[in-house]
This record gives C-alpha cells, sequence and structure tokens, in this order.
C-alpha cells in the first residue's frame, strides 16, 4: 500500500487556516479579458500566439472589435465575475488605446482594472483606470525563463513593477507551472516576491498547446501545484493568489482553495455556463466551504438581450447569452 506524506496534508490544512483568517471564505470567479491574438515577439514557447504570428499577415485584423470587449466586460458584472485584467500581445495596442478601453471598461464595471500587456516604459500615462500591473514572470526559475521567454526580459520586467509601486499602483505576478520549474524553484519565487513586494500571484498550470514545444507535455500533477500554492499561501499570509485550472480539471479547484487561493481563472465562461462543467466550478467551491461570489450557472443574472450602457454593444450582448444558454455539452 502507498503511504502520502502527512506533511503535504499538514501544509494544506496550515494554508486553509490562514487563507480563512486572512481574507474570509469568499472565492472570486476570474476572467481575463483578450485584446487581441497577435503578440510582436511571439517566441515564448508555450505560448499559444507564438503559433499564430506567422500565419498572421495583418496584425491589425488580430485585434478584437473594442465593442466586444466592453461588452464582454459587460457581462462580467452582470455575472459578479472579477475581471483578472486586460491582456494583450506586444504592440497590438497602444498605451493610449490601451488607456482609453481601460477607462470605459471602469465606466461599465465601476471597477479600475489590472493590465497584463507587456513589458512598458510609458506607465505615467496610466491613471486611476488602472488598480494594477502585472508582469508575466511565467517561469519560477531564471535560467529556465531565458530559453522559455526569450524576449521577455526579466530585469525589465522588474524594473517595470519597481517603476509601477513607485507610481502607487499594485503588483502581479503570473506563473505557469509544468514547464519545468521544479519545487525548489519556489524558493527563487519566494525572493522575487519579496524583493519587488508582489500584491498579487496568478498561478496557470501548463495547457500544452499544438505546434509548440510544449505539446506533448503534460499538466502538473494536483499535489505538486496545491503545494506550490500552500508554500506561498503561507509565507505570504496577505497576498491575493489566484490560481488557474482547465475544463479537463476541474477536481482541481477545491484543493487549490484549501491551498490557498482567493480566486479560481482560465476558464471558457460562455462556452461553460450552465453546463455541468459550470455547475462543477460551483460544487467545487461549496465543498470547500467557501462562497462563491459570481455565478456559472444562474440564467437570470444574463439579463436584458439589450446593452445597459450602449446601444453599440447590443449585438455583442445577444451573442454572449445566446452563447451562455446553448446545450454545448
Amino acid at each position: 500500500m502507498i503511504k502520502m506524506d502527512s506533511d503535504i496534508f499538514d501544509l494544506i490544512k496550515k494554508a486553509n487556516e490562514t487563507t480563512l483568517k486572512k481574507h474570509g471564505n469568499e472565492i472570486s470567479l476570474e476572467r481575463a479579458i483578450f485584446l487581441s491574438w497577435w503578440c510582436d515577439k511571439g517566441d515564448c514557447a508555450f505560448c499559444y500566439m507564438s503559433t499564430q504570428k506567422d500565419k498572421i499577415k495583418d496584425p491589425t485584423k488580430a485585434r478584437r472589435n473594442v465593442h466586444n470587449i466592453y461588452a464582454e466586460a459587460e457581462m462580467c458584472k452582470r455575472l459578479n465575475w472579477n475581471i483578472e485584467f486586460l491582456s494583450g500581445g506586444y504592440k497590438s495596442f497602444t498605451t493610449a488605446e490601451i488607456k482609453e478601453i481601460a477607462t470605459t471598461i471602469k465606466n461599465i464595471t465601476g471597477d479600475s482594472v489590472w493590465l497584463n500587456t507587456g513589458i512598458t516604459d510609458e506607465l505615467e500615462e496610466y491613471g486611476s483606470e488602472i488598480k494594477g500591473i502585472t508582469g508575466a514572470v511565467e517561469v519560477a526559475n531564471p535560467e529556465l525563463h531565458q530559453k522559455v521567454c526569450p524576449s521577455k526580459s526579466l530585469d525589465k520586467i522588474s524594473n517595470m513593477l519597481d517603476i509601477a509601486g513607485d507610481l502607487g499602483f499594485q503588483k502581479a505576478i503570473t506563473v505557469i507551472l509544468g514547464l519545468g520549474e521544479t519545487l525548489d524553484d519556489v524558493d527563487y519565487l519566494i525572493d522575487y516576491i519579496k524583493d519587488h513586494k508582489i500584491d498579487r500571484v496568478i498561478f496557470y498550470s501548463l495547457n500544452p498547446h499544438k505546434e509548440t514545444a510544449y505539446a506533448n507535455s503534460s499538466q502538473p500533477a494536483s499535489l505538486y501545484y496545491v503545494q506550490v500554492v500552500s508554500k506561498i499561501r503561507l509565507t505570504f499570509p496577505d497576498i491575493t493568489i489566484i490560481c488557474g485550472t482547465w475544463i479537463d480539471n476541474l477536481a482541481n479547484i477545491g484543493i487549490l482553495i484549501l491551498s490557498g487561493a482567493n480566486g479560481i481563472t482560465k476558464f471558457p465562461l460562455f462556452k461553460m455556463f450552465g453546463t455541468k462543467y459550470g455547475k462543477r466550478v460551483e460544487e467545487e467551491v461549496k465543498w470547500s466551504e467557501r462562497q462563491l461570489k459570481g455565478t456559472f450557472t444562474d440564467k437570470k443574472q444574463l439579463g436584458n438581450p439589450e446593452s445597459d450602457v450602449d446601444p453599440e454593444l447590443n449585438k455583442f450582448i445577444k451573442r454572449y447569452i445566446k452563447e451562455s444558454l446553448k446545450n454545448k455539452y
């Protein structure tokens, strides 16, 4: 008989107690809003956009219609989902355009937004429409980072985050588990969070995309994932931790919550809404003895097929509602 290591479960128990003490029992549903499928760098070894760069002849056509973006923000408000951040590849939008998009979304939702739009030296252009800046650290190992994300300098990311803090913005980092790092690399991650006074950490599990170097790799084991999250929670009781998992790994949600997650992310919202998968998300939160902020199943919350803020969003609102009401599975 295999003997389970009780240290893992003691770690999870302590992390859960710390989370409840410091943050209460609310769990948020997080939704990243993508601005474009183009990235000027396009060489991160794990990224879907790295498979698209050579296929996109006109980068402007990879940009999303801004009214579609605003409609998605309005739907997030209706369903009480948090907007995790605005995300777009390098040089997909100008700083002025991102500022305008963020300002409009703040007017729609009543809340300022996080950005995850690459390394920039134009942070002073932003104001109250921005809540915080996210640095795509991606790999919890600096040597591995250079190989996996050759065009995203860690030094430049770190400098941007430090400047963001000086300007009064909150600071976040994204970390993908399953890229070849090990549990020992958590020490580097801990030092990074301390050195740059990070307020929020967003963990993702690797999603192996076709045509990338990780196409045949596996997602990280659940007990590995929760050890990383638990160690970060116990070292940094006050920070916000968001954990991402995929539709084929919904069973990870409960144990990630118990390990220290304040929110969960990486779901196809409109495809999963009201389905057995959406219900499963809510059940995972329920059996973690947490209170879910937002809904994955309440069709009443989808609201009116017309926008509450701008008639130009109507056709996109209708499309999102229609997608959410389809029997997809």
